[in-house]
């Protein structure tokens, strides 16, 4: 199982991957299921698996950016409950045959191997390179990237320390989730409102993270979530930087087509 599963990791990153005449590559994130309320979050799910079942059509490859549940952590024998749908529609696609690739985000940071072992979707906790059709990406979620916002860092190597991990394990899940979702949506582990506000070209940090990175080697395009604000940015003469927006407010999606790179709207 690990080492098949190691072969599908390393498969689409080691070869030039083509895109069929006709297929399309999506990519989108912060679909926080969980928040407001189960409710709302119920409305939203069955609005996401109608756009899975959508592009299933001609999906050559789907990639999910992060923060899918607003809350995700995973005890040895126990996992949070809840929107089943989406769960059964992403298996659904990988039993089809559609390969899917999913970028661990802040909110469900203590993703480990559940969707690895159930679901045959790798899952990566760094941004990863990748070629489709001549054309370079480097995608990820994109939180703790860039300068600035030392806070959050620190405390992301808290929560991520295998000691912490240890010790949180230790709590009886009904009150492990509870505390977690309180602090989810209290804490600046997650992004606030001043988080989704457009910051200026020259101040958008993971368009600046981008621009970084351009100094060693080229990329053709930076996919990242974590930002809840579609936008779509030129960090040097043939590069281009793309944040998907969400699945709260905006409804938006990047797509594909094996020249192009677009935001897309539902």
């Amino acid at each position: 199982m690990q080492n098949g599963l190691h072969q599908i990791k390393q498969k689409i990153k080691e070869e030039q991957m083509n895109i069929p005449l006709g297929k399309k590559i999506y990519f989108a994130s912060d679909q926080h299921f969980g928040v407001p309320s189960i409710e709302e979050s119920q409305k939203r799910e069955k609005k996401f698996v109608a756009w899975l079942h959508t592009i299933k059509q001609d999906a050559a490859v789907i990639f999910l950016l992060g923060d899918l549940f607003d809350f995700w952590f995973e005890y040895k024998r126990v996992v949070p409950k809840g929107f089943v749908r989406v769960l059964g529609k992403l298996a659904e696609l990988r039993d089809e045959g559609i390969p899917i690739y999913f970028f661990v985000g802040n909110h469900d940071l203590w993703m480990e191997e559940y969707f690895e072992k159930e679901l045959q979707i790798p899952t990566y906790h760094k941004p990863q390179e990748f070629s489709f059709n001549d054309k370079t990406f480097l995608i990820g979620h994109g939180d703790g990237l860039g300068p600035g916002d030392k806070g959050y860092k620190r405390m992301k190597k808290v929560f991520t320390n295998p000691f912490s991990k240890w010790l949180y394990r230790w709590l009886h899940p009904d009150l492990g989730v509870k505390l977690a979702q309180y602090l989810s949506t209290k804490n600046k582990l997650i992004s606030g409102d001043e988080d989704i506000k457009f910051l200026g070209e020259e101040n958008e940090w993971l368009a600046l993270y981008a621009k970084r990175k351009l100094e060693t080697k080229h990329f053709d395009y930076f996919v990242f979530g974590h930002r809840h604000l579609p936008m779509e940015l030129k960090v040097g003469e043939r590069s281009t930087y793309i944040n998907t927006g969400d699945w709260i407010s905006h409804f938006t999606y990047a797509v594909f087509d094996g020249e192009n790179l677009a935001l897309k709207t539902i």
